[in-house]
């Protein structure tokens, strides 16, 4: 709920944006895995929520600075699966 992030937490605000749209989720057996869906119409959605955002003092984000922390978040996410979970990984 948009009530229990920190507005000015920019990493936070950004994680809510994504998980609420299921562009990312949390692996329910791996609390620290995030796992990018790949859904581009949900990853842009974030987008779209997060930049109408307001920070506890009524200013919005810059939009090329929620585009580099979007990228940075989907960009640190495992894609599709949890590579905790995943018996196809390797090392497994």
């Amino acid at each position: 709920m948009l009530t229990d992030i920190h507005t000015d937490d920019l990493t936070a605000v950004v994680r809510y944006a994504l998980e609420t749209t299921r562009a990312t989720t949390v692996c329910p057996f791996h609390r620290d895995v995030t796992v990018r869906i790949g859904d581009d119409a949900a990853e842009s959605h974030a987008f779209e929520r997060v930049k109408r955002m307001a920070r506890s003092d009524g200013t919005k984000w810059e939009k090329e600075t929620l585009w580099m922390e979007i990228g940075r978040q989907l960009g640190a996410a495992a894609d599709g699966r949890c590579p905790k979970c995943d018996r196809t990984a390797p090392g497994r």
